[in-house]
């Protein structure tokens, strides 16, 4: 259940930010705006621009999905600067979050772990930090990334922050 949770959720909303960025930047290529305006646009001054809330957003899915099922995290350098860089990095984590194993993320459940937080370590009982500390900070990210592209005359709504679901079953 933990890697429904998790995995499964992360991979998700993944999805609906990559199709939010095609559609990023249609809007800039259909209203001839320059694509830093929006990568570097913010809700509020003390806020991280969008490119950084993307970039947060994947690294809280796959820290929180490698953590889980206990193997090394891979580091991603910092370093995209555009729509197509973005696209790349979700994709890049998408593609690790596929490698992962389910069992080994189903079965964590009450180990504890300790992790990085700025520069102090937190612990933390696994399932808690996925549950309460990392799905909140990466859904966050995400939902600031969509509100700033709201914000920013671009016509997304409900369906395309929440992208495909998967795993219903019809009534």
């Amino acid at each position: 259940m933990l890697y429904e949770a998790t995995v499964s959720a992360f991979t998700q909303q993944l999805g609906a930010l990559a199709a939010i960025l095609e559609k990023a930047e249609a809007f800039c290529a259909a209203k001839k705006v320059d694509p830093s305006v929006i990568l570097s646009s913010r809700l509020a001054p003390d806020m991280l621009p969008f490119l950084r809330q993307i970039l947060i957003a994947c690294d809280f899915a796959k820290n929180c999905s490698g953590r889980l099922a206990g193997g090394e995290v891979p580091k991603f350098e910092d370093n995209e600067k555009t729509f197509e860089d973005l696209k790349a990095r979700i994709a890049k984590t998408t593609a690790y979050l596929a490698t992962l194993d389910k069992h080994a993320i189903d079965t964590a459940a009450g180990r504890v772990l300790e992790f990085p937080i700025g520069p102090n370590k937190m612990k933390m009982e696994i399932a808690a930090y996925a549950l309460r500390f990392a799905l909140p900070n990466f859904y966050f990210h995400s939902a600031t990334a969509y509100n700033i592209l709201r914000e920013n005359g671009i016509e997304i709504g409900k369906r395309d922050f929440m992208g495909q679901v998967t795993g219903l079953d019809a009534a």
